[in-house]
């Protein structure tokens, strides 16, 4: 594939969780598991600490990409992320959040280049701290099929078997999705990752997040 010409020169992808073994694995976490498996299979390691976070290098086609996991919980997501974004060597356009969403059925994915928050607090958080909303984001499909009565408990739990082989096959569509993205372009890389789901979800669907 070939690189798009007006893309950023490099890239910071912040998948968003809560730190501590007690969250791994848990519905908020999906952003973690995302950067993870992508360290995992490109060589990196996502340990070095900066601006309360955890980053790791890695490289995609010729783009060299941060991955980090911020360690201010959730709700404090953007303090991280401003500080990362605000270092000289980086690009905020070059700036991608990946998130859990309670609005898109579980096992899908959704990508934007940019949009509101939807309620959910780490989103909220960066718009906030970055005060803008023009950020790319990438959705990890979390909603079950039934419906959810206590949000802040259902996100903090983890994952059921059943919902493993669907969680899986989104994890790897979502790792899929960033290289499409930062290859190709967001334009492209949403044509191919949002038609199946853009049939069955609205674009901002209300629901609550945490």
């Amino acid at each position: 594939m070939m690189a798009v010409a007006d893309q950023p020169k490099s890239w910071l992808v912040l998948g968003l969780g809560n730190p501590g073994p007690e969250y791994e694995r848990t519905r908020h976490n999906a952003g973690f598991m995302v950067v993870d498996r992508l360290a995992a299979r490109l060589g990196g390691s996502i340990k070095r600490q900066e601006c309360r976070s955890l980053v790791g290098r890695v490289t995609i086609g010729n783009f060299p990409v941060e991955l980090v996991k911020p360690q201010t919980y959730m709700n404090l997501s953007g303090e991280a992320a401003a500080c990362l974004v605000s270092k000289e060597e980086r690009e905020a356009c070059g700036l991608v959040v990946i998130t859990d969403d309670l609005a898109l059925p579980l096992g899908r994915i959704r990508l934007r280049p940019k949009g509101s928050h939807g309620g959910h607090n780490g989103l909220r958080s960066i718009a906030d701290c970055l005060r803008t909303q023009e950020f790319i984001r990438l959705r990890i499909g979390i909603k079950p099929e039934h419906p959810v009565v206590d949000t802040k408990n259902f996100v903090l739990q983890r994952f059921a078997k059943a919902e493993e082989e669907l969680l899986e096959n989104a994890l790897a569509d979502a790792e899929s999705a960033i290289e499409d993205l930062i290859l190709d372009g967001i334009e492209k890389a949403m044509s191919r990752w949002n038609a199946d789901s853009a049939v069955k979800v609205k674009p901002e669907e209300p629901e609550t997040q945490i």
